[in-house]
């Protein structure tokens, strides 16, 4: 024995199918890109990658949509003993001299990065290095990152510095734009910077003014271009296996 719910009709297998919108009726939704993340900076959006939720389509020819977004400022307090070094710093430079060299204050995963003017530099780190409050008296490397939709501000160095006296850490990072990637050495200040910076030149193109011997230190002399920057070409070679050719990676199919 079977019952009906209420308000339900019985319906054939044929109308089911008659009920099925044709090919030509269906409609795909214009994917829109999601909104923008609070508390962050939306510097461009990406379409065509995995991993992306939210969006219905878990295939990856192009209708995944992922913003591309950076920490924004964060106001304070900032918690544990960021306030503390941030308010020493704004002693050890001025109050004129801290707003003149930081751009913004970011806590982000419980790490405090402070953006610096690039032609600020320099002062700041001495700041850092030699005030007996702070004493960052170690730098523990330059990275570089490339953000090419980042209008302006394309390359960052990123230095990563460390206060053996007060057992503390903080992140600095410096902007440069793609046409004008000058940013001033800090090998005067951290001589351990030398090899490091020759590194992010040698991958990123960042140039650091001042530094004794910016040559490259990975690549051949006569490399062209810095292989590290998103507009880098893949390159390769094709290769022969099993009889079939794999294009090199420039050559394939993407989904971007």
């Amino acid at each position: 024995m079977t019952f009906d719910s209420p308000g339900t009709s019985e319906r054939t297998p044929e109308a089911a199918v008659n009920d099925t919108p044709s090919s030509t009726e269906r409609s795909e939704p214009t994917p829109t890109p999601p909104p923008e993340p609070a508390g962050e900076e939306v510097i461009g959006v990406r379409r065509g990658m995995f991993g992306v939720t939210g969006s219905g389509d878990t295939s990856g020819y192009g209708r995944l949509i992922r913003t591309l977004s950076l920490p924004g400022s964060t106001p304070p307090p900032y918690g544990g003993y960021f306030d503390e070094l941030i308010d020493q710093l704004r002693h050890a430079l001025s109050d004129e001299g801290f707003t003149a060299a930081i751009e913004k204050v970011v806590v982000f995963r419980d790490e405090l990065t402070l953006h610096v003017r690039r032609e600020r530099l320099p002062a700041l780190a001495q700041a850092l290095r030699d005030a007996a409050p702070l004493r960052f008296e170690l730098c523990l490397g330059v990275s570089g990152a490339h953000y090419p939709d980042d209008a302006g501000r394309e390359l960052h160095a990123v230095y990563h510095l460390m206060s053996i006296t007060h057992n503390r850490r903080l992140r600095v990072e410096v902007a440069a734009p793609d046409d004008d990637p000058h940013i001033p050495s800090l090998y005067s200040v951290y001589p351990t910077t030398d090899w490091h910076e020759r590194e992010t030149y040698d991958f990123f193109g960042i140039l650091f003014d001042g530094h004794p011997s910016l040559t490259r230190i990975e690549m051949p002399d006569d490399w062209r271009g810095h292989p590290q920057r998103k507009d880098y070409p893949l390159g390769g070679i094709p290769v022969e296996y099993k009889g079939a050719r794999i294009p090199p990676p420039d050559e394939r199919r993407t989904y971007n």
